[in-house]
């Protein structure tokens, strides 16, 4: 019991710091799509030219992403960490201060910065620090605190904007919430320290130490690590359309004040959070990950593909497009666990950045051709879109699993 309660309380300390680091970066995926309708009525900007703002924001992000994971293995991930979310504070205040388009692009370039390394900070620390049996419900708690993220910041975003009358007001306030979670990131810097000894970095090191030195960009020729990529750039792009786009699509198909649509994104979240409580304890109970991703993303698509029809009473309409978010929340722990299994040992960072830029890519080419969709009028097809993407995300899914799955049976065979 004494060797069991400090490794909890450890275990809990770190997955709870690197949640709200986890969330704070997702909150800064949504610093400016609740504010659209505020920076239409001031600037006339069309949906097109915002797409392009998330567009920006995710092609930075991406291609840092993909970098940052090699900097995490040289330098670790700690101070990376506290670099991004100073690139976030800087965002919001260059945000805040903005005078036109320009302004608002270099705060989508600063925040891009900010969000590209957490991907591999976080499962990096993760795997390190966390004990692997608690392991499960560390990459649960890092979705559901990705998915408060992105549920907290159109309420708290727009919520700030129509209080104060001032959109850079509820710029400026984000800012300061990133300035407020770095506070703490410092304050508790031991538990996030993945240079140190821990229950999984005593075991990465084992497992580094058991396999032979190879060259840093080895991993790349891994068909895994690219099938993962491409399911990471599915299952992002349904989700660019119905973050982005889904309030005024439902505004147009069904004929609700864009104050009731705009929830459609906080229920989505929310409904996909309680999804991944039930995933984290599904991930240690199914042996084939893929089927769990496959069923769940199937059944989201097929909800969404029901609202695109346009059949459904408007608010029936809202509820089913927000349910779909749980069938996305219970694969989100399968999915990482499954990219943790078709990981080569010792290159968690660069597998993680290489993997989830896949996300960042997904969200800067979805975000304009689902923009330019909604001003020609085809408000279904940003239904029929999401759920067309997360088809072909099973797809990759299932090649995935089935790799990890072939890979396996040699060792079971010797073992």
């Amino acid at each position: 019991m004494d060797h069991t309660s400090p490794s909890l309380r450890q275990d809990a300390r770190t997955i709870g710091l690197i949640g709200l680091a986890h969330g704070s970066s997702h909150f800064f995926h949504m610093l400016l799509p609740p504010l659209f309708p505020f920076l239409i009525a001031e600037f006339g900007f069309s949906y097109s030219e915002l797409g392009l703002l998330v567009s920006v924001f995710f092609v930075v992000s991406g291609v840092g992403q993909a970098l940052a994971g090699f900097l995490v293995d040289r330098v670790g991930a700690r101070p990376v960490l506290f670099c991004a979310l100073s690139c976030f504070a800087l965002a919001g205040l260059t945000a805040g201060s903005s005078s036109g388009y320009a302004g608002l692009l270099v705060a989508s370039v600063l925040a891009g910065l900010g969000n590209a390394p957490f991907h591999p900070v976080d499962f990096t620390i993760l795997n390190k620090r966390v004990s692997p049996q608690r392991l499960g419900h560390g990459f649960s708690v890092h979705g559901i605190s990705g998915n408060l993220g992105w549920a907290t910041a159109p309420v708290f975003m727009a919520g700030i904007a129509t209080a104060t009358g001032s959109w850079r007001m509820a710029c400026l306030c984000g800012g300061a919430l990133a300035l407020v979670v770095l506070a703490v990131m410092v304050w508790n810097r031991d538990a996030l320290d993945d240079r140190q000894g821990s229950w999984g970095g005593q075991s990465a090191k084992g497992a580094a130490a058991a396999v032979p030195q190879e060259h840093p960009l080895a991993f790349l020729k891994l068909p895994a690590v690219w099938l993962c990529f491409s399911f990471f750039f599915w299952s992002t792009s349904s989700l660019s359309a119905i973050q982005s786009f889904a309030s005024p699509a439902l505004q147009r198909l069904y004929g609700m004040p864009l104050s009731v649509t705009a929830m459609v994104v906080t229920g989505y979240m929310l409904c996909g959070a309680v999804g991944m409580v039930i995933g984290g304890f599904l991930v240690a109970r199914v042996a084939r990950l893929e089927k769990t991703i496959s069923a769940c993303l199937l059944a989201s698509a097929a909800l969404l593909a029901l609202v695109g029809l346009g059949v459904l009473p408007g608010p029936a309409a809202l509820v089913v497009a927000a349910l779909a978010g749980m069938g996305i929340g219970i694969a989100g722990p399968s999915r990482d666990m499954l990219i943790k299994r078709a990981a080569p040992p010792g290159a968690t960072g660069r597998v993680y950045g290489t993997v989830y830029s896949g996300l960042d890519l997904g969200f800067s080419l979805a975000a304009p051709v689902f923009g330019a969709m909604l001003d020609r009028g085809m408000v279904s097809g940003i239904f029929y879109g999401s759920a067309m993407a997360l088809v072909l995300g099973v797809v990759s899914a299932g090649f995935v699993g089935a790799g990890v799955a072939a890979r396996s049976r040699p060792a079971a065979v010797a073992a």
